[in-house]
């Protein structure tokens, strides 16, 4: 099982741009999230073949369950 805090922007072309960033602290502080976007969106900290990130779009913690099946092959 991962979990990763995925920040979606919004880039200069209209476009979704999603940063993901691995094993969040939770729980997810979300004050402490939404200074971070500004803050990344401030600086233009991160670019996209669409431009620079310009608009907070949202922020969520995915998890990931993934789970083998035995096909009984060796």
């Amino acid at each position: 099982m991962s979990k990763k805090l995925e920040l979606k922007f919004r880039n200069e072309d209209g476009k979704m741009v999603t940063y993901s960033l691995d094993n969040p602290v939770e729980p997810a502080d979300a004050v402490a999230v939404n200074a971070a976007m500004d803050e990344i969106i401030t600086q233009n900290a991160f670019t996209s073949s669409g431009g620079n990130v310009v608009e907070k779009d949202s922020a969520r913690i995915v998890e990931r369950i993934v789970t083998e099946i035995d096909l009984g092959m060796e």
